[in-house]
């Protein structure tokens, strides 16, 4: 199979919680622990960083990768989901796994994954430990896909475990309050290994300090312990919460490992995550007049901290560009709306998208008010066409919605 061929398989012959939701998601490691023992367990010759959380691990994911390229390491980079190929889930300093690679590893493995039942998840991270042990790589930074209890990342032994925040995503499957989300996240701590937290709570603090004790791991609580403001090239006021986890983490780990990193790299590192790493779609600025954003937020925290931000923006008519997947939870984030906007409700093309008319008949309910369009791209050039210089256009709701935008073009009046 060529790329092309080899990726279709990929999306339509596997389960994949991106696409379909909960028919992915399993409930053990069992089939992680047997597809890497197929492998010969790569993962046990690398160093890794391992990120959870409910907003902001991809953005602290391609920091930390960032400072650490800038520090003189060959980093290895595993996030997801992705936004046009499937090969941005998986880099080395920036440049993304071959084609070639990825088509030899699945034919190579592709009675294995057919007899064994791996999911997508389970065996692109099969994919990314045995790349990352190919080439050699000085460290990984590993995002989890979701929660991290269960995760199929999470049979790595890290040499820094972070957690960014706890919110309410996922419930379905990770638990409907913040202490039974909180536990899951926190299973990827390990035995006598350093973990920081990025934002905590009264609910979440005593979650972390407990299962931190079980394991005899040391605990850092980076908004406590980081005070200087440090600049990233990743916009948006957010952005200030995830520099200070990026920060500690690094301080944790050139504390605890022979890896060290200096403080120009860490000042170089944050101020060029787009260029070393290759990250979209964090606050990121698509056209200057009308001034136009997409953003990747799609829970309640994210998209407090999304519509907050717009709040500080000037202009005369904000319009909004929406789409959300099939199993959001409406009634949380509608409400945060701002219903003075005008907005252009659209489908995710993925099959969990939710259907555009079903989108704003729920939006009425919340005296959000706007037309449906067959297409985010539609939606997106109506806009633009409606929307004066003085105005604001804000594209969100969904990973899957600013994945379908004009990421690659250059901004212009």
């Amino acid at each position: 199979m060529n790329y092309q061929e080899t990726t279709d398989w990929m999306f339509s012959q596997l389960p994949m919680y991106q696409l379909q939701g909960a028919s992915a998601y399993k409930k053990d490691l069992t089939n992680t622990i047997a597809l890497l023992n197929h492998l010969d367990n790569p993962q046990q010759s690398l160093q890794c960083i391992h990120v959870a959380g409910t907003n902001g691990k991809g953005s602290t994911s391609h920091m930390l990768a960032s400072i650490l390229q800038e520090a003189g390491y060959k980093v290895g980079l595993y996030t997801s989901p992705h936004l046009i190929d499937y090969r941005e889930r998986i880099k080395i300093n920036g440049t993304e796994i071959s084609e070639e690679f990825v088509c030899d590893f699945i034919n190579n493995n592709k009675t294995f994954f057919e007899n064994n039942d791996i999911s997508f998840f389970e065996m692109s991270v099969g994919l990314a430990f045995s790349y990352f042990e190919k080439e050699k790589i000085d460290i990984a930074i590993i995002e989890v896909g979701m929660g991290g209890r269960l995760d199929a990342t999470n049979i790595i032994t890290p040499l820094v475990s972070v957690i960014t925040n706890i919110g309410l995503d996922h419930t379905q499957f990770l638990g409907n309050t913040i202490p039974l989300i909180a536990r899951e996240k926190a299973g990827i701590i390990k035995p006598n290994t350093p973990v920081v937290i990025g934002e905590y709570t009264s609910e979440t603090t005593p979650v972390f300090l407990t299962i931190a004790k079980e394991n005899q791991a040391d605990i850092f609580f980076a908004s406590d312990l980081i005070d200087k403001i440090h600049q990233s090239d990743l916009l948006g006021d957010y952005q200030q919460q995830n520099i200070k986890t990026v920060v500690q983490t690094i301080a944790v780990l050139t504390a605890t490992t022979p890896i060290k990193v200096d403080s120009s790299a860490i000042i170089t590192g944050l101020q060029s995550v787009v260029k070393n790493t290759g990250l979209q779609g964090r606050w990121q600025q698509l056209k200057a007049s009308p001034k136009t954003i997409c953003d990747t937020a799609h829970n309640k925290d994210g998209l407090t901290y999304v519509l907050n931000q717009i709040k500080k923006e000037k202009f005369n008519q904000l319009h909004i560009i929406l789409g959300v997947v099939n199993d959001k939870d409406l009634a949380e984030i509608l409400p945060l709306f701002p219903t003075t906007a005008i907005y252009y409700f659209c489908k995710p093309n993925i099959p969990r998208g939710l259907d555009a008319g079903l989108l704003r008949e729920k939006a009425e309910e919340f005296q959000l008010k706007g037309d449906i369009y067959p297409s985010v791209s539609i939606a997106y050039e109506t806009a633009i066409k409606n929307a004066l210089p003085t105005d604001f256009i804000y594209i969100g709701g969904s990973t899957f919605v600013v994945a379908e935008l004009p990421l690659e073009k250059e901004i212009k009046g």
